[in-house]
């Protein structure tokens, strides 16, 4: 399973690159004006891109799928890293079997059941993003559904890969990783927390003092 960070936190996304273990980026226009950018999208994005050199999802703003298509094609010509995000609606899917035909990459985004995920692959997504957090705000088992999506796209063959988005927690990507989920869209601080684990951090104190003994420093 890859993991992508979500966010448009240059600093994060900087911090995260260099662990080595992050492949892509996904954001939004409400992530781009809380980290700062004021309202400059195209040159944040870019430097996400330049920094990241993988898959980075960028959302339209448009509501009606010509409009959604016409800036979906700026937006490419941004970076070649670049991929659209697209919410699944009926514009939305109007869009993205217009723009798979053209080869630019769509992730398919607040996608909440297993017939939008299915009318996505189908349409032509190269992902959907699967909102388990806010599934489970209301009730629901977010990480049940992303197990039914991979089922459904792996059973027929489908090409469009998995993304567990809106993760709260470290558990929601193990479950996702369990669920076959291809990608998980982490936040900069779940990523801290799946590193730091407190019998680690117990255990590096333990042989530096054990190292100070053997040394007769400190």
């Amino acid at each position: 399973m890859q993991l992508f960070l979500d966010t448009a936190d240059i600093k994060q996304i900087r911090e995260a690159v260099k662990l080595g273990v992050i492949s892509g980026v996904t954001t939004n226009p409400s992530l781009v004006s809380k980290a700062g950018w004021a309202g400059d999208y195209k040159s944040a994005v870019q430097e996400i891109c330049s920094l990241v050199k993988g898959p980075v999802s960028v959302e339209v703003l448009s509501q009606d799928a010509e409009s959604m298509i016409d800036e979906a094609r700026a937006i490419a010509t941004w970076s070649p890293y670049v991929n659209i995000k697209i919410p699944v609606c009926a514009a939305g899917l109007e869009a993205i079997s217009v723009l798979s035909t053209e080869k630019i990459k769509v992730n398919m985004t607040l996608c909440f059941s297993l017939n939008q995920a299915l009318l996505g692959a189908l349409a032509g997504a190269t992902y959907v993003s699967s909102f388990v957090g806010r599934l489970d705000d209301v009730g629901q088992d977010g990480m049940e559904l992303v197990a039914q999506i991979v089922q459904c796209l792996d059973h027929y063959k489908l090409p469009a890969q998995v993304i567990a988005a809106s993760i709260r927690h470290p558990m929601h990507c193990v479950t996702a990783a369990k669920a076959g989920a291809h990608i998980a869209t982490i936040p900069y601080s779940v990523l801290t927390q799946m590193i730091n684990h407190p019998l680690t951090t117990a255990g590096i104190a333990r042989f530096l003092e054990d190292s100070k003994q053997a040394t007769g420093k400190g």
